[in-house]
């Protein structure tokens, strides 16, 4: 491993020459990839990009933090109809974004004060009751959910001379970049240290003088900001909303990202997300077998490679850094 020598050298995201060459040839393959690939893979990695965004934000959560929930489809369906009906009142797009993550935020807030009393098992009942009474709440919201006609979202315009799908597809890398630049730079903060802290020894990182209810309320409200955009970015995606759309099943989709992808790591965020995304496609003749894979894929994880798929990638590196003396 390379000694870092300064506090400052370990806040660049980019160390090294040939990791910010690697990073620019993916970029700019997939800048170029609409244009080359198949339109139908190109709306595969739209998906990716907008579901990276919600495991960061969970991998935040429980993997830099220590704090679990199971309500994250409730924060999702808070985003989504957020921003459906502010884009439906005339709202710019990216103003019904900011919003749509707000809103999410704010009852990520009231649902973190369970994490000052609660932890484990009981924090995540309390949490799995926050996401089914929101689901409930918008399937008898006639004014919330739409009713049985659901909620159409006004799509987004093509822009540039670009075809709709390729709009979206740059729009939603653009973010998804953003995301991932403001997660890499945010962990490496004193908020990212407080969080590792928590996660460790909450006991110990309160008499080094970390204020525990500021930093598990701050990583529960971070947490549904990044799951309340991935839910504007769906409803904007998909232009129909209805409350079956973010049922518990979307929030073990997260937490099979966070556990397959690896905790505590924003590439293994970006890996988890492709996982859960590709999986589906790849059964999609199967579908019963999806939660099979999922659980196996898991059950493997734990047994075999705890830190992941980012784990196994690291590894890989290292292999390779030291071949052929290995």
């Amino acid at each position: 491993m390379d000694l870092i020598e300064s506090y400052k050298e370990e806040l660049r995201l980019v160390r090294k020459f040939w990791t910010g060459f690697w990073i620019i040839l993916l970029l700019f393959a997939l800048i170029l990839l609409p244009w080359y690939g198949k339109e139908h893979w190109v709306y595969i990695l739209t998906l990716i990009f907008i579901f990276s965004i919600g495991v960061q934000g969970q991998n935040l959560l429980i993997g830099y933090t220590g704090q679990i929930s199971f309500g994250q489809a409730g924060f999702l369906a808070l985003g989504a109809f957020t921003f459906g009906h502010l884009v439906r009142m005339g709202a710019p797009v990216l103003i019904s974004l900011l919003c749509a993550g707000l809103v999410a935020a704010l009852f990520g807030l009231l649902v973190g004060f369970p994490s000052l009393r609660l932890k484990g098992p009981y924090l995540a009942i309390a949490t799995l009751g926050f996401g089914i009474a929101v689901y409930q709440v918008f399937v008898n919201s006639e004014i919330l959910s739409g009713g049985r006609m659901g909620l159409t979202v006004q799509k987004l315009p093509a822009l540039f001379g670009l075809s709709q799908v390729n709009t979206y597809y740059y729009f939603n890398l653009l973010l998804a970049t953003l995301f991932t630049l403001v997660s890499y730079n945010l962990i490496s903060s004193f908020l990212g240290r407080a969080f590792i802290a928590i996660r460790d020894n909450d006991i110990s990182a309160e008499a080094m003088g970390v204020n525990l209810t500021i930093y598990k309320l701050l990583a529960f409200a971070i947490s549904s900001f990044y799951t309340g955009i991935q839910g504007g970015l769906y409803a904007l995606l998909l232009g129909y909303l209805e409350p079956n759309m973010f049922t518990f099943l979307e929030t073990i989709s997260l937490f099979v990202a966070v556990i397959v992808g690896g905790l505590a790591s924003v590439e293994g965020s970006i890996l988890g997300a492709a996982f859960v995304i590709l999986v589906p496609q790849v059964f999609s003749n199967a579908k019963h077998l999806v939660p099979v894979v999922f659980g196996v894929a898991i059950i493997l994880i734990l047994i075999f490679e705890p830190l992941g798929l980012s784990g196994r990638w690291l590894k890989i590196r290292l292999y390779l850094r030291m071949w052929p003396f290995r």
